[in-house]
């Protein structure tokens, strides 16, 4: 039976406190107000017999005399193979005018699969952009964020991969969006035909910070239940910087002990438990496919600090990182360390030594160009350089190509033979007869 409380004792930002017994940590609560409305808090702290609740959205309109009661459970995504297409609010709350969510309840931030369940990463993600699927492959399972700082195209980085990958599902975790990337997101999945294979869970920058908490979880959830019936799941979160500030804001509003900046002493495994979530499983006598998360996020760097303890801690726990600079991918700050298990072994076996030559001729390539700012006299294998620098840029690393891996390195290989001669590449013998292009 439900006990209900009828007195809330005090309230403070997002936060209430209640004398109530039995009750555990994450624990959902319902406060019935005087208007008849309800809303949800969750426990986020007891000592003896006082409850820390945070409520699910603003104070303002809750009154001491308002009526609470415990549900006995945590937090749950309903999920259901209709959510395809779908977008929910950070509670899991349809915000699309569409009906509501009935389907299976799924418990949030269950433990992460057992690592003897696990398959070693060896399957390439196909995203379509040549910056990433040429020299820095993304792999399935694979868990890794894009540092950029603010004012890059870094969602639409992740727009293009939600439209151009050849993964079954695409789940979307926006935290702390201003309304026009929320309206972006969804005209751009519309408009690309990729929305019957996407669901988004939103947190708006005005909406409460508890929420941004909840919507990674709630999109993890989901994933593990696709995956689970066999599904190649990508989940792209944008930002997980966000996600952290909503942690330090509710640990200062709590009086907890700061770290880091600010940041609580939890922030490694607050961030952990949710990457952790990359997952790819066995096939099993239900499904003769195996399934899997991948996980792609967004991490913001204040001021471009790489120290920050936000990327910074996301660097020990993911498997490299994409560098997004000056609205590109820069080959040179990037490195994808699991890109070793599919390049010239799932893929073709011109691949890892093609990409080598291509980036090892760019950085030469960047020499020439600081020759010829200083003033200097460019040989004429500088120049040779330079012009393949341009070419490079405008047909590899501008994000607005979307081409095939196959294509990519054709295209790679197109491009070293309108600068150089096959002497000049430094590539065996083997490949520069099975792949130079014939002019």
């Amino acid at each position: 039976m439900r006990k209900i409380y009828d007195r809330i004792l005090g309230m403070r930002g997002n936060l209430i406190t209640v004398a109530a017994k039995g009750v555990s940590l994450g624990e959902l609560a319902m406060i019935h107000k005087k208007d008849g409305k309800k809303t949800l808090a969750s426990v986020l702290r007891f000592a003896n017999d006082l409850v820390t609740l945070q409520v699910f959205e603003n104070t303002r309109g809750i009154s001491t005399g308002d009526q609470v009661t415990f549900l006995n459970r945590e937090m749950q995504a309903t999920f259901t193979e209709n959510l395809l297409g779908r977008c929910l609010s950070g509670i899991g709350q349809p915000i699309d005018h569409g009906p509501e969510i009935v389907g299976e309840k799924v418990d949030l931030a269950m433990p992460s699969f057992n690592p003897t369940e696990r398959i070693v990463p060896r399957k390439i993600v196909h995203t379509n952009i040549p910056m990433i699927d040429v020299f820095n492959c993304l792999v399935k399972s694979q868990k890794i964020p894009i540092f950029s700082i603010a004012g890059e195209p870094y969602n639409a980085l992740l727009m293009r991969i939600a439209n151009q990958t050849d993964a079954d599902v695409v789940i979307i975790g926006g935290m702390g969006l201003r309304f026009d990337d929320y309206l972006s997101f969804i005209e751009n999945a519309e408009k690309s035909g990729s929305m019957n294979k996407t669901v988004m869970f939103v947190h708006l920058a005005t909406d409460p910070q508890v929420e941004c908490l909840l919507v990674p979880d709630m999109a993890l959830a989901c994933a593990e239940r696709f995956a689970m019936n066999g599904k190649t799941v990508l989940v792209l979160l944008t930002d997980m910087t966000a996600f952290a500030d909503a942690i330090k804001e509710i640990a200062i509003t709590m009086d907890q002990v700061p770290s880091n900046r600010g940041y609580p002493g939890s922030l490694y495994s607050d961030l952990a438990a949710r990457y952790e979530k990359a997952v790819e499983f066995a096939k099993t006598k239900e499904n003769e496919k195996s399934g899997s998360i991948t996980i792609v996020s967004v991490v913001t760097m204040p001021g471009g600090d790489v120290t920050h303890p936000v990327p910074d801690n996301i660097g020990y726990i993911t498997e490299g990182q994409y560098y997004l600079h000056d609205g590109k991918i820069d080959p040179f700050g990037s490195l994808s360390r699991l890109k070793q298990q599919v390049i010239g072994k799932v893929t073709r076996e011109d691949h890892g030594e093609l990409a080598n030559v291509m980036i090892r001729n760019y950085a030469d390539a960047k020499k020439a160009r600081d020759r010829s700012a200083m003033g200097f006299k460019l040989s004429r294998w500088d120049e040779k350089l330079i012009r393949y620098a341009t070419l490079f840029e405008e047909k590899l690393m501008s994000l607005e190509v979307n081409i095939p891996l196959e294509k990519a390195l054709d295209l790679g290989w197109m491009i070293l033979s309108e600068c150089f001669a096959p002497e000049e590449v430094g590539i065996k013998k083997q490949l520069l007869e099975k792949y130079w292009p014939h002019q």
